[in-house]
């Protein structure tokens, strides 16, 4: 009795959503596509540089000495932490397909994350190719089998980028973390288009966290950490400069879809005509008719 309309009503909901954000994604989809195939080049990157890397001595790191060493045992609590907040962080972007709430656009988020996504990750490609590091990771030591690559023996064996364990015991890609360019975007992301203000506390603190978490791990150095906290907040920050602020589905009057371009031009320029006739028939009438004392108030003679 009470399952039947729950999965009644969850499926119109949906459905709703769907007809609402179809439209959108149709304007945007090239610009997601291309996001999710850099993702992919990013991944082949990674795993490009690690045929470069060398085994050498850990650098010396103030991180390493202030904070207590996770150890191989404990190497998973930083995944494991990362995986809860990127997983939260996709569910919460789909929400609006299930709760009455309508805070945003999914596609035009996903767009804003992706961007931001590619320009961070792109920067972390040009920093990890241009300066060879020694890998801080258990696994990237010397004696470790997995520290060094042999030379590929075609190109497939690149293309394929060993995923997932070429991202886990990867080597190489250091200068800039990628773990915290997806935990910044993300909690960026809620905090400006979120609702609740503890979730943005906490999420702050999760990030917080996560940075100390992989400094303690050694799976990167702290100065990858830095280096991401300051780059991913420019980017954006510059990001959210140049792309339209997204429309605000709460309001209940007008309709739900973005204006495109032409259309808001075409408004605005039927709104000044209009504030033009206003003036033009205010003027007319003041020659025509006498003023009260006060100014707010006028007749119009007959003639």
């Amino acid at each position: 009795m009470y399952i039947a309309p729950f999965f009644t009503k969850l499926r119109r909901k949906i459905t709703t959503e769907v007809v609402v954000e179809l439209p959108v994604f149709l304007d945007n989809w090239k610009l997601l596509l291309a996001g999710l195939i850099f993702q992919y080049i990013h991944g082949l990157a990674v795993h490009g540089v690690h045929y470069f890397h060398r085994p050498g001595p850990v650098l010396q790191d103030i991180g390493f000495i202030i904070l207590p060493e996770l150890g191989k045992e404990k190497f998973y609590i930083s995944e494991t932490f990362f995986c809860v907040m990127f997983f939260s962080f996709i569910l919460w972007t789909f929400h609006p397909f299930i709760y009455k709430t309508k805070c945003f656009y999914t596609v035009l988020l996903w767009r804003r994350v992706v961007t931001s996504l590619a320009v961070s990750q792109f920067l972390r490609i040009i920093t990890f190719y241009s300066t060879l590091l020694p890998g801080p990771s258990y696994h990237c030591r010397q004696g470790s089998e997995n520290a060094t690559m042999s030379p590929p023996k075609n190109v497939l064996k690149v293309l394929l980028i060993n995923f997932p364990r070429g991202v886990v015991y990867g080597c190489g890609d250091l200068i800039f973390s990628s773990h915290m360019i997806f935990t910044l975007v993300f909690v960026r992301t809620y905090n400006k288009y979120g609702s609740k203000r503890f979730i943005k506390t906490l999420a702050w603190l999760m990030a917080i966290t996560q940075s100390l978490l992989i400094i303690a791990s050694h799976k990167h150095y702290s100065v990858d950490v830095v280096v991401a906290w300051y780059t991913v907040n420019l980017v954006v920050f510059f990001i959210d400069k140049k792309l339209p602020e997204m429309p605000d589905r709460t309001s209940s009057s007008g309709s739900l879809l973005p204006l495109s371009t032409k259309e808001t031009d075409k408004r605005k320029e039927e709104h000044n005509k209009l504030l033009n006739d206003t003036a033009d028939w205010r003027q007319r009438t003041q020659v025509n008719g006498k003023h009260q004392d006060n100014g707010s108030h006028f007749y119009i003679e007959e003639h």
